[in-house]
């Protein structure tokens, strides 16, 4: 079944007040077997022990450093399949990070009884807008929420995401996907659109160019609850600690904005002012150019960093730094 997908690029303020998008980008490792849940809780930051079937949980997965090879949403899925009830960890990330996370999982998954894979037979859409939840309930006996953020109906998983715009995350094959957003019929945007709530909730979007440089801390995920301090051991978790009390951490990660009557580049460097001179202020992950030219940047830069931004290659762009969801305060939990 094929679906009209709007291919403009609209900035927040342009974006309908519910709508659909095409997750083409997005995809899952899934890890099962009978010693699924210990053997994910010794390799990610998040409290794997903790979860449930309608638990949602946010977390990284680092190398012996500490050094991030994926930021995900931890959720538990039952297979569809008839003859295989078998419940799996499913770790919802962008598809550019799961090769390097695949393999590394798969390096010491050899010593536990696990079976871990990329999820090749779903696909994921989006719905966006206060009004997502009514329109679900049509079609779905229950919806998730914030205290159950996970519900599986049939083959169908639907995941809460909380924030300032409610977003549902379906789950499924495409045949089912397809003819339940045709039956919705709702404008459907594509995966960039995603990038762009993404980088306005501040959740960190990485790519193959820019996987195991950073600690969670750098990401802020200490200040979205991506990281237990109170587990126990995982890979990495020795730096993580000593991020959090030794107070060594310097880089945060941030949302900007600024209007280029160009396109913005992924090679294009942010600039920060120092007296007369221009120097670079750290790392550009994601972007996403409106059609109007406006620009929505995600970024880790030193975490006292000013207001004074620029890109070098735009020597005449202002670089506002948007105001978050959160406080990069850091928690723990």
């Amino acid at each position: 079944m094929t679906l009209s997908i709007n291919a403009t690029l609209p900035s927040l303020t342009q974006l309908p007040s519910l709508f659909a998008i095409q997750l083409t980008e997005f995809s899952a490792i899934s890890v099962t077997g009978l010693e699924q849940s210990k053997y994910l809780q010794g390799q990610v930051t998040c409290d794997v022990n903790n979860s449930s079937e309608q638990s949602l949980h946010i977390g990284a997965h680092c190398d012996a450093k500490g050094k991030v090879f994926s930021v995900f949403r931890l959720i538990n899925r039952v297979s569809a399949d008839a003859e295989n009830q078998a419940s799996s960890h499913l770790l919802l990330q962008p598809k550019a990070t799961i090769t390097a996370s695949l393999a590394a999982l798969k390096k010491f998954g050899v010593f536990a009884k696990v079976i871990i894979e990329e999820t090749t037979s779903l696909n994921f859409f989006a719905l966006v807008g206060e009004a997502a939840a009514s329109l679900l309930r049509h079609k779905f006996a229950q919806v998730p929420d914030s205290l159950s953020p996970v519900i599986q109906v049939g083959s169908t998983t639907l995941v809460y995401i909380s924030g300032q715009q409610a977003r549902y995350i379906l789950i499924d094959d495409d045949n089912k996907l397809s003819a339940t957003l045709t039956e919705f019929s709702l404008p459907i945007y594509t995966q960039a659109v995603w990038d762009l709530l993404e980088i306005h909730q501040g959740f960190p979007l990485l790519s193959a160019t820019n996987l195991a440089q950073y600690v969670p801390q750098m990401l802020n995920l200490q200040a979205i609850n991506g990281i237990s301090f109170t587990k126990g051991c995982y890979l990495g978790q020795e730096t993580v600690a000593r991020m959090q009390y030794l107070g060594k951490n310097k880089r945060a990660l941030f949302s900007l904005t600024t209007q280029l009557p160009e396109t913005l580049s992924h090679e294009d460097i942010i600039e920060k002012q120092l007296g007369e001179n221009w120097r670079k202020a750290g790392d550009m992950l994601a972007s996403y150019q409106a059609d109007d030219g406006q620009c929505f940047i995600q970024a880790v830069l030193s975490n006292d960093v000013e207001q004074h931004l620029r890109i070098k290659a735009h020597n005449e762009s202002t670089v506002t730094i948007a105001e978050l969801p959160y406080s990069i305060t850091d928690k723990i939990n």
